[in-house]
């Protein structure tokens, strides 16, 4: 029904247009009395729990950030059936993000090309979203970023402010250092900086977990275009500095096999293009990290054989995003079902 029918009419709209839309339907499901349940009916699926980071997630499959920026939506795509939902990137301050056009389809590739810069309605916005009832069992994360016009020296404080607002209503953080579309902001994975960076983040998160009295998971969301010895340098620094896990993988600026004509658009690339890159970066993490280093899988997962193949190689959890534009909403039922 689904790519039949629904898809068709969505991508006669704009790439930006549709997704907004998409994203007011989810919010109307999340907030009429009965429709969450309904819905939840609509997409049962089998489940297994699966423990990581000191939590217990209902089951492997989770909506990548990006997806619901300013979580607007999350309780209705909760009742899709993901065991977890990461919001954002939220960055400190409200940002429009880069100009428009800024998200492109490439039907060619079942992929996606984004520039979106991060844009949002802030911190403040978001965290007033995330107060109130929570879907049982759900875990919810949100993705940190830093505002466009933070110098990267200073980005450290734009994280720390992110913590605070965020640890008491979050049950993991992300940092994201890997987005190509914020400037200079993937130049946080090396090691230096990064090794900065997660110090400061580190002190924030023990003062949040003495003051709440539990721990905070943070992760770190890597790039797959870091070469080996870069790889080397951000997990040595992750390990030391007792991050809790990695997210494999962000988007790329690869263009390697593309065939649409818009494979030239700047921003970073995701989708089916993406799936080998992103287990291929799986599979290194865990070897390089003795399996110490728990990991979400996340980029071009379009089937249930995607997700089982990001598991296969190590990933604890995976994440969706592209494969919901291309196989829909009853992808997620369909990955759970399989596994």
């Amino acid at each position: 029904m689904y790519r039949h029918f629904f898809r068709p009419l969505l991508f006669r709209l704009e790439a930006e247009r549709a997704h907004s839309l998409t994203i007011h339907l989810m919010r109307l499901a999340g907030s009429l009395p009965g429709l969450p349940a309904l819905v939840r009916t609509r997409y049962r699926a089998f489940s297994r729990p699966v423990q990581a980071f000191g939590l217990v997630f209902p089951n492997p499959v989770g909506l990548a950030a990006g997806y619901d920026k300013d979580a607007l939506a999350w309780r209705g795509l909760a009742s899709l059936g993901f065991g977890h939902i990461e919001i954002g990137t939220v960055t400190p301050r409200p940002q429009p993000g880069n100009s428009r056009p800024r998200l492109f389809r490439l039907p060619e590739d079942a992929a996606l090309i984004n520039r979106m810069g991060f844009p949002g309605r802030g911190a403040r916005f978001v965290a007033r979203r995330l107060s109130g009832r929570r879907t049982p069992g759900l875990v919810l994360g949100v993705n940190l970023g830093i505002n466009k016009d933070t110098a990267l020296d200073e980005s450290a404080q734009d994280y720390v402010s992110l913590i605070k607002i965020f640890a008491p209503l979050a049950d993991y953080l992300v940092v994201n250092v890997s987005s190509p579309n914020t400037t200079d902001l993937r130049r946080l994975q090396a090691r230096e900086a990064l090794d900065g960076l997660l110090v400061q983040l580190t002190q924030e998160r023990g003062a949040q977990e003495r003051d709440l009295g539990r721990k905070i998971p943070v992760l770190v969301k890597l790039a797959p275009d870091l070469c080996d010895d870069e790889l080397d340098d951000a997990l040595e620094v992750i390990l030391q500095r007792g991050m809790d896990g990695v997210i494999a993988t962000n988007t790329t600026v690869s263009r390697e096999g593309l065939v649409s004509r818009k494979r030239s658009e700047a921003g970073g690339l995701s989708g089916q293009p993406l799936g080998d890159p992103s287990t291929q970066m799986i599979q290194k993490i865990c070897r390089r990290t003795a399996d110490k280093l728990p990991v979400i899988g996340a980029g071009g997962i379009m089937s249930p054989a995607d997700a089982r193949e990001k598991l296969d190689a190590g990933a604890s959890l995976v994440q969706l995003y592209t494969g919901l534009i291309y196989e829909g909403p009853q992808l997620v039922q369909r990955i759970l079902n399989a596994i």
